[in-house]
C-alpha cells in the first residue's frame, strides 16, 4: 500500500530473487518487462545478487510478476523477503546526489569539451567550427565505445523508450555503428553537409523517445553511456541530445 503526500510517501518494496540473469542485457530485459507490469513504480536489479527490489503503488501478486517473465522461461522469479516501510521525499529517491549520479558523463563532457577548445584555438583567434566538430566528432565516438562494450545490453535497453527501437530491437545495433560512424566523418572532417544533416535526423529521432519516457516519468535507465554505467533517463538526456541537434543546425547554418 502506498500512500503519497505532496512531498512525502510512503513505499512498500519486495525483494525477489530472479535466476538466469547472466549480464546487462539481461538485466535490462527484466528491468524493462517487469516496469510495464500495472502497479509497478519502480525496479532496481543487482545482478550480482540475483535480485530485484520493486517498489509497488498497490500490492502486485507474485502470479503477476512471473508471468512478465514468462516469455523468457529462462527467468524465473521468486520471493525473498518483504521489506518494511521506509519515509522517502519525492525528490531524493536515490541516496546518490545528483553529482554522484551524473558524474561519468559530467566527466566526459569536461574532457571532450577541453579537447575541443585546444582543438580550437590557434594564434590570432579560435575558430569556433573546428571546435565544434571535433566536439560532436569526440561524443560520437566516445558515446558508441561504451555501447560497443555491451551491444546487446545496450540494445535491451535502447528498446525500452526510443520510438525506432521498441518496433525493432536490431535499430539498437545499427545506431551504435551510426555513432562510430559520425564520430569518424566528423574527425576526419568527410561531407559535413551530409554527415550533420543525418546526426540531426538521428539525435532528433532519439530525442523523441527520450522526451517521451521523461514527461511520463518513468523511470528507467538512459542508454546513452551503453549498459556500463546506471544513469536514470532525466532532463540532462533532454539537454545532451538537444545539444548534438543545435550544434547541428549551427554548423549546417554556417556552411
Amino acid at each position: 500500500m502506498v500512500i503519497l503526500y505532496q512531498q512525502i510517501q510512503i513505499i512498500m518494496t519486495h525483494t525477489y530473487n530472479i535466476t538466469g540473469m547472466t549480464c546487462t542485457g539481461c538485466l535490462a530485459k527484466v528491468q524493462g518487462l517487469l516496469q510495464q507490469v500495472p502497479n509497478i513504480e519502480k525496479v532496481e536489479i543487482s545482478l550480482a545478487e540475483g535480485t530485484a527490489d520493486i517498489t509497488m503503488k498497490k500490492h502486485v501478486p507474485t502470479a503477476d510478476l512471473k508471468q512478465a517473465l514468462a516469455a523468457y522461461p529462462k527467468y524465473q522469479l521468486s520471493e525473498e523477503e518483504v521489506h518494511h516501510h521506509h519515509m522517502s521525499t519525492t525528490d531524493a529517491a536515490e541516496n546518490r546526489t545528483w553529482l554522484q549520479t551524473y558524474k561519468p558523463i559530467l566527466l566526459i563532457f569536461g574532457y571532450i569539451l577541453a579537447a575541443a577548445i585546444i582543438a580550437g584555438s590557434h594564434t590570432g583567434g579560435f575558430n569556433i567550427t573546428t571546435a565544434m566538430r571535433v566536439f560532436m566528432s569526440g561524443f560520437f565516438l566516445v558515446f558508441s565505445f561504451f555501447k560497443l562494450l555491451d551491444l546487446a545490453g545496450f540494445a535491451d535497453s535502447y528498446a525500452m523508450y526510443d520510438v525506432v527501437a521498441k518496433r525493432w530491437r536490431g535499430w539498437g545495433y545499427v545506431y551504435v555503428f551510426v555513432e562510430l560512424g559520425l564520430g569518424l566523418a566528423f574527425a576526419l572532417n568527410i561531407a559535413p553537409v551530409t554527415v550533420n544533416a543525418v546526426m540531426v535526423a538521428v539525435m532528433t529521432i532519439s530525442l523523441i523517445g527520450v522526451l517521451q519516457s521523461v514527461f511520463s516519468k518513468r523511470q528507467i535507465r538512459c542508454a546513452c553511456l551503453g549498459a556500463v554505467f546506471n544513469l536514470p533517463m532525466s532532463t540532462v538526456t533532454i539537454i545532451e541530445d538537444g545539444l548534438m541537434i543545435l550544434m547541428g543546425v549551427v554548423m549546417l547554418g554556417m556552411m
